[in-house]
């Protein structure tokens, strides 16, 4: 089994990743395309899929297949795209657990994360949001890091299960804050949204689609949201960086790799061709559903991104505990 190593610089892994300097095809792509991830099919990443499925499938004129690979913690997908022919034929919706987390969370994998794949762009960013239950006598986050401060051990948060971003989330507030909360996992996220109605937990970082209608209806309360700015689906809820954890900062990021080896030619298509496609208005509305933000870059930042990723999630990872072996 090999396990993940992180190149020494974004450099080094572009030069490692991207196939010869040969000239594309004239008449690339002349079949399908498809598009794998290693999701839910009707989660965010799925909608998001498909959403820039349809779109690129208008740019290049050939039918653009997403192809879900669900389980194993998207181990399986990944695997499955780390083993395609590196033809340009298949790409891969890939996110924060994918990569940054599976790097550290498994023990062993059948892929190397960095030198099996090559990087073609970011995509997108969405936060999460912390949510509480009503009758938590905390209004802020200022007021939450106090609360836990007075009463260690005593508040509870609920995570989608050991290792999710959701769970590492909670393991960045008790850090950031100084402050010792207590982990329920539950076995996802539905569950632990039940659960926090129901008061077995006193918080939870969610995603915005479940989380805002119950915020409105006011079966929530909504303390803090995780990126560096507040997200045009909820302009009213702070950041954590406002709320007084000024080294509170987790983005979720979605991004396309290919395998390794597709040449420099096909990867600097597809970077342009997304990034004309999550701009377009159609893609844009179905972002805006989520509160995620399009965001696109080059290769090579985008292997410096997910190097550094690695890097901090890989920390977050140790500090929690949490292992699959």
């Amino acid at each position: 089994m090999r396990r993940t190593s992180i190149l020494s610089g974004a450099a080094a892994c572009a030069v490692a990743l991207f196939g010869p300097p040969v000239a594309a095809q004239a008449d690339f792509p002349n079949k399908p395309v498809r598009i794998v991830h290693g999701f839910t099919v009707g989660g965010i990443s799925d909608v998001l899929a498909r959403a820039i499925a349809a779109r690129l499938a208008v740019n290049l004129g050939q039918p653009i297949m997403v192809d879900p690979r669900g389980g194993a913690g998207t181990t399986i997908a990944s695997e499955h795209v780390a083993r395609s022919p590196a033809d340009g034929y298949t790409l891969f919706l890939q996110d924060m657990t994918t990569h940054a987390i599976n790097a550290s969370l498994y023990r062993r994998l059948k892929y190397d994360s960095v030198r099996d794949f090559t990087p073609v762009t970011l995509i997108a960013f969405t936060p999460l949001i912390l949510v509480v239950h009503p009758s938590l006598p905390a209004k802020n986050v200022k007021e939450l890091v106090g609360l836990a401060r007075r009463h260690p051990g005593e508040v509870a948060f609920g995570s989608s299960g050991n290792g999710t971003i959701v769970h590492l989330a909670g393991e960045m507030l008790n850090a950031t804050g100084g402050i010792r909360m207590t982990h329920i996992p539950y076995k996802g996220s539905p569950q632990a949204i039940t659960g926090l109605l129901g008061g077995e937990i006193a918080l939870i970082f969610a995603s915005m689609p479940p989380a805002l209608p119950m915020v409105a209806a006011g079966r929530l309360r909504a303390l803090g949201v995780t990126t560096p700015e507040r997200t045009a689906a909820a302009p009213e809820v702070p950041t954590m960086k406002e709320g007084g954890l000024k080294d509170f900062e987790l983005v979720l990021y979605s991004g396309i790799l290919a395998p390794r080896g597709v040449p420099r030619p096909i990867v600097d298509r597809f970077n342009a061709e997304f990034g004309r496609v999550v701009r377009h208005p159609d893609v844009q509305a179905v972002y805006a559903k989520f509160g995620a933000v399009a965001m696109t870059d080059t290769p090579e930042e985008f292997a410096s991104h997910i190097q550094s990723e690695m890097i901090k999630i890989g920390k977050l990872v140790q500090l929690s505990g949490a292992r699959v072996d």
